[in-house]
């Protein structure tokens, strides 16, 4: 075997050790008093409890959905010999479903140390409160670039294998059923990050109403019943989904250029495989860039920004890998490639990569431009808040859709770019090379949570007003970093689509997508609307569990004597229970659609129209994610921005005024839009094409006297007698 294809599960493994040194290192801090650790453990019980219930439902849908793909998999015929890939594919499957609610878990596991260790930490000063929030949220990032690596890099060896011990050496048949491995992760990320958002939100906006609307408490007080709840929120929707999300995402982009490279005819030191084993050995060096990137991210005092530390460990990797990738791409491809009628160089695919590093760091400073503190957009809101509620909203929502102008155009000058490069291979190592760094962004996304945590232990544990005034400060830049992450997403996921958009449609034997025709357009205008619907659930779902929550939160305020006196302990479990059963009851629907949609269209309509369909999910959906996702961050920080007390027509507000109280409103809108439906659209799209290239051989047009067997017999095929042959025939 390839040394060079070995190289990829061991840099996987390289991610994970370090991930296992750090997360020990988290476990070994000082974990508080007795009162906050009594807290942290119900933290920790709470977001265990949810992960059980949830994956209690998700092991009933993994065990049918692989049975189904059992059984109606594909046959190939090689060599006269019939070929079933179908149980592969289910395993592969399963594999893809566990690995990814494994990432999740890993994050929740280590948040929920991590977060009464910061409140601790900050108890010293904000340097160290810093570097415990941000190594808690490295181990997020390394276990799930790890986890993602070495699955991928694991199984396309033994698929590779299992095909050489059947006498056949065939490289597109391994891949496609790794596509079984990219459909469990993001069937099982879609879950969690619907399932983990509607808990989060349901919990929050439950505490927001109640507690500092009508009983006029502190954020995270203690006496408030829901604020147990809304902190495990933190962990399950913003870590736990979170994880479960970028998996996905991390794994659909290496495969999407997998895919198209395995149509690349080349002469090479690879076996043939250099345009396949690229993405996986360029994210695999990625964790190792972003393992550096982390050493660059500590302030130096009280007053250093921790923004710019995270910028700087951020930009860090991104140039690192940048410069690497301009050897790695060198050594492994030859100088002239060719996809598809598009004849491309070498060095054409690294300018590629390029595209791709630049247009997620544009986006990550445009997202942070309009959710970050102090900035324009924040300001507006704030101001727009002095005139009441209706106008604060108004404020947020022509936030949210201005924001989506910068994103748009500069992902669509990247693809454009990219495309001009390389072709479609361009477009889909473009994606990989944003994807690269994973492990950092998910880092620096995965501290916020962690510092929220902090915050909410320090509020309820009593503990002096520096020590709030740290966390407050991690959480607020928390807030920002939550909102590039997801504006990274959904770039990422736009540039992925179209890679897997363009797999689809060669798989499915189709040379064009006609919109003259009427069931093609008719299918981009339902595409257009799934969106909005998937959307609509999924806030309708928190809106149905925050009325439950808040009616509970009243019930004990007014049947529980000595709450607001401190004299009585809230039942914290039985709102726990509210949003745990809320989240898993209303999670199904929304996945459903994703899931199910694609399969009725194609079977029923053809690979054409369910071309139509994707592209009407994509490009709604990339604009319903940015949307959603900055103006819920805005409003988020324009709330916050009242605790510093802000300066509104000559006259400084605070908490507790008026506009303050605007404010809360905005941000308890702008709750579903930033944790639950708007970072749930890169999911979407994504979901729905892995889905389509699934079905797109059973759904395959071509010549009607060709007979099954044929269309979907691979064209990557040669007898194994040598696992070092020179060259793969494709």
């Amino acid at each position: 075997m390839n040394n060079t294809l070995l190289l990829v599960p061991v840099l996987g493994v390289v991610g994970l050790i370090v991930m296992a040194i750090k997360s020990a290192w988290v476990s070994k801090q000082d974990a508080g008093d007795a009162k906050m650790q009594e807290l942290a453990g119900y933290i920790a019980d709470g977001a265990m409890a949810f992960l059980k219930a949830e994956w209690k439902v998700l092991s009933i849908f993994v065990a049918f959905a692989a049975a189904l793909l059992a059984y109606s998999g594909t046959i190939h015929e090689i060599h006269g010999r019939e070929i079933h890939s179908s149980w592969i594919i289910s395993i592969a499957f399963i594999i893809g479903a566990v690995f990814s609610a494994t990432a999740g878990y890993i994050g929740m596991k280590v948040a929920t140390k991590a977060n009464v260790r910061t409140t601790q930490a900050a108890r010293t000063s904000l340097k160290q409160a810093l570097k415990v929030s941000f190594t808690g949220g490295t181990v997020m990032g390394l276990g799930v670039a790890g986890l993602a690596v070495l699955g991928l890099g694991g199984l396309f060896i033994a698929f590779l294998s299992i095909f050489a011990d059947l006498g056949v050496h065939t490289v597109q048949t391994a891949i496609e059923v790794l596509t079984g491995f990219s459909l469990g992760a993001e069937s099982i990320a879609l879950f969690a990050r619907v399932g983990g958002g509607i808990y989060t939100k349901a919990a929050d906006v439950g505490a927001d109403l109640v507690g500092k609307v009508e009983a006029g408490i502190p954020e995270d007080d203690v006496r408030n019943p829901a604020t147990i709840a809304d902190n495990v929120g933190d962990n399950v929707g913003d870590v736990a989904g979170m994880g479960a999300d970028l998996f996905g995402s991390y794994v659909a982009t290496i495969l999407a250029t997998m895919v198209l490279g395995q149509e690349i005819t080349v002469t090479d030191n690879f076996g043939g495989m250099s345009p396949i084993l690229l993405p996986m050995v360029l994210c695999g060096l990625g964790i190792l860039f972003s393992i550096v990137g982390t050493f660059f991210v500590t302030i130096k005092d009280e007053k250093s920004s921790v923004q710019n530390a995270l910028n700087l460990g951020n930009w860090s990797s991104i140039v690192i890998t940048g410069i690497a990738s301009y050897f790695l791409v060198l050594w492994m491809l030859p100088e002239t490639l060719n996809l598809r009628g598009y004849e491309f160089s070498n060095i054409n695919v690294f300018y590629a990569i390029l595209v791709g590093l630049v247009v997620g760091t544009i986006m990550s400073i445009v997202t942070e431009y309009y959710t970050a503190m102090g900035k324009g957009p924040v300001l507006s809101i704030i101001q727009q808040s002095s005139t009441g509620h209706a106008t604060n909203i108004i404020g947020g929502l022509s936030v949210g859709m201005k924001s989506t102008v910068i994103p748009i155009l500069v992902l669509a000058g990247g693809i454009m770019s990219s495309y001009y490069f390389a072709g479609l291979y361009g477009v889909a190592i473009a994606a990989a090379g944003m994807m690269a760094t994973t492990a950092m962004q998910l880092a620096i996304d995965a501290f916020g949570p962690i510092a929220d945590n902090a915050g909410g232990i320090a509020e309820m544990s009593q503990l002096p007003p520096e020590v709030r005034e740290r966390t407050d400060n991690l959480d607020a830049v928390g807030n920002t970093t939550a909102a590039t992450g997801k504006g990274f997403a959904i770039a990422s996921a736009a540039l992925t689509s179209l890679a897997l958009f363009a797999a689809f449609v060669g798989i499915a034997g189709i040379s064009a997508i006609d919109i003259y025709k009427a069931p093609v357009l008719a299918g981009l205008f339902v595409g257009g609307m799934i969106p909005f619907i998937f959307s609509a659930l999924c806030i309708q779902a928190v809106g149905k569990a925050a009325m439950d929550m808040v009616q509970e939160v009243r019930r004990q305020f007014r049947e529980i004597p000595g709450i607001m006196e401190y004299k009585a302990k809230p039942e914290y479990e039985k709102c726990v229970a509210i949003s745990t059963q809320a989240s898993i009851r209303e999670m199904l629907m929304p996945g459903a659609i994703a899931l199910i949609t694609p399969v009725i269209v194609g079977f029923l309509f053809g690979p054409e129209v369910l071309g139509g369909l994707l592209a009407g999910v994509t490009v709604s959906g990339v604009l319903m994610g940015i949307f959603q996702s900055n103006a819920g961050g805005a409003w988020d920080n324009a709330k916050k921005s009242f605790e510093k007390g802000v300066l509104i027509n000559g006259e400084m507000f605070y908490k507790k005024s008026e506009p303050h109280k605007a404010s809360v409103t905005g941000d308890t809108v702008g709750d579903p839009f930033k944790d639950t439906s708007g970072p749930s659209m890169n999911i979407l799209i994504k979901l729905m094409s892995i889905v389509s290239l699934v079905i797109a051989p059973y759904i395959y047009q071509g010549d009607a006297s060709v007979t099954k067997a044929e269309e979907v017999k691979p064209k990557t095929e040669t007898i194994l007698s040598d696992v070092d042959a020179p060259a793969v025939q494709k």
